[in-house]
């Protein structure tokens, strides 16, 4: 606990809530009026103060689950002012940290009729990988007006029937006393879940269901619905051209197939369908010749050479790293407890792009990584002997931006060189969040929670001191451990991205 002394007349001019506080708060003998606020720690609201009274915060000391805290705050206090610039910056500057923490700012935001821009960023979210919410532990406790945002979405990637199974559990949950097998329900407790799904119901698309999935999955609990509606349902799946009373919402905006809550592994390229026109076959009569017998030289087969990925040995393959390194990172790529031969690596490393060669422009990157699965980013540190990178088994893909990608090989890492004594290896511990395709504009490659990312708000990374290594506890963990002693930003001198091409075994 702390107290705080400040003048009423500035907290009730900069704050309705504080005008309605003071107004019925009673003043002690000394003409004091005091307001406890146990839920506000003595920090934030010390920065609560001093923006009452000065009109400015310095988000930039402070750690970004300060400023959502903040935002919360400043909000219930009635700073509408601050509340929205908080949640801008939050939106525009911590995207990836709103995504990392999605359980708790999205739960917390439908407590308040505020927030609408962080309530689209999170709904937006949800309609692309749906799953993060309806697959979650603790989707039960999601609140009313959530999941009413979420279900009035028309561009919601659920099949409608998985959408109304979603419904049935989340309304059970909110009634724990229940029997478990719905056969044994009385009247009485349809009418409960009735009651409890009442501003949810009339969200589900009915008409846009099959009829089988009607007859195993939604005739269970016909009696939450009103008579109309579930003779209407009937009536469309036997006779679908038949007019029908009820209100028919239109069908979700979805592919044919069911989406799954995060885009794992490398997309899927369309493939594009080449038709070959049918020409009408033509019966032609042609005389009989006499048979001749043609002698055709035999030409000599053609040689045709196929070029080699540029080989390690016949030249410098990199201005980066060396054989040893290759060695090294190839036997980490296998999982490998003791490191390659030189004459026993078994991968190529063919360069995609270097810096100094192609440009240090974001968008470079992924133009030219564009496809490319199985890559090493290595990265010289301006200024150092430092190179880290890292691998990732997945394809780029330019168009993905603002994805989550998933899997379990991937790898950042620091390279024995000069002055750096040992090599780091830091594997991905949590799979969910070991890369994230970014904003092409300004970033490239990004590992993790800022555990290694190259950035530039002036579009090259040569440029600014954005790329960085970041861990602590300021920032969530997902790699095994830091890959640099320091957590300052950083500018490249170099970079280079290589495809790891397995070696082909001679016959």
């Amino acid at each position: 606990m702390k107290s705080f002394a400040a003048h009423s007349v500035v907290l009730r001019c900069r704050s309705s809530y504080f005008d309605k506080e003071l107004e019925n708060v009673p003043s002690d003998k000394n003409h004091i009026k005091t307001i406890i606020k146990p839920n506000i720690s003595a920090p934030l609201f010390e920065i609560i103060l001093k923006y009452i009274y000065g009109g400015i915060v310095d988000i930039e000391i402070s750690d970004t689950k300060t400023v959502y805290e903040l935002m919360i705050n400043a909000n219930k206090l009635e700073l509408k002012e601050l509340s929205v610039k908080l949640e801008s910056y939050l939106i525009e500057s911590k995207a990836s940290w709103l995504r990392t923490h999605f359980s708790l700012v999205y739960r917390s935001i439908f407590n308040s009729n505020e927030f609408k821009d962080l309530k689209n960023f999170y709904n937006n979210i949800i309609v692309k990988y749906p799953n993060l919410i309806f697959e979650s532990e603790d989707f039960t406790s999601l609140q009313e007006t959530a999941l009413i945002s979420i279900l009035k979405r028309d561009d919601l990637k659920v099949k409608e029937i998985k959408i109304w199974d979603y419904v049935i559990k989340w309304g059970i949950a909110q009634n724990p006393t229940l029997p478990t097998d719905s056969k044994e329900w009385s009247k009485e407790n349809f009418e409960t879940l009735k009651i409890t799904l009442k501003r949810c119901l009339p969200l589900i698309r009915y008409f846009h269901i099959s009829g089988d999935d009607i007859l195993e999955k939604v005739k269970p609990y016909k009696k939450i619905l009103e008579k109309q509606l579930w003779g209407d349902i009937i009536q469309h799946s036997i006779s679908p051209n038949k007019p029908i009373t009820s209100l028919v919402l239109p069908a979700r905006i979805i592919s044919n197939r069911e989406l799954s809550s995060r885009p794992v592994s490398t997309p899927e390229l369309p493939s594009r369908p080449i038709s070959t026109p049918e020409f009408p076959s033509r019966t032609i009569s042609t005389p009989e010749l006499p048979s001749r017998t043609i002698s055709t030289p035999e030409l000599p087969s053609r040689t045709i050479s196929t070029p080699e990925f540029p080989s390690r040995v016949n030249g410098p393959f990199s201005i980066i790293i060396n054989e040893e390194h290759v060695a090294e990172l190839s036997s980490w790529i296998d999982r490998k407890s003791t490191t390659y031969s030189l004459s026993n690596i078994p991968y190529e490393f063919q360069l995609i792009l270097r810096g100094s060669k192609d440009g240090f422009h974001p968008k470079t990157f992924w133009n030219m990584c564009h496809g490319h699965a199985g890559t090493i980013v290595v990265v010289k540190v301006a200024g150092t002997d430092e190179i880290v990178g890292g691998y990732n088994p997945l394809a780029w893909y330019n168009s993905t931006g603002g994805s989550d990608m998933v899997t379990n090989d991937s790898f950042i890492f620091s390279l024995k060189n000069g002055n750096i004594e040992n090599s780091i290896l830091s594997r991905v511990t949590n799979s969910n969040n070991a890369l994230y395709y970014n904003d092409q504009n300004g970033y490239g490659p990004y590992f993790g929670e800022c555990e290694f990312i190259m950035r530039s708000e002036v579009s090259d990374f040569a440029q600014d001191k954005l790329c960085r290594c970041y861990y602590g506890t300021r920032y969530s963990s997902y790699y095994e451990k830091p890959i640099r002693t320091t957590n300052e930003r950083f500018s490249t001198s170099d970079y280079e991205v290589f495809k790891i091409i397995k070696k082909k075994i001679p016959n």
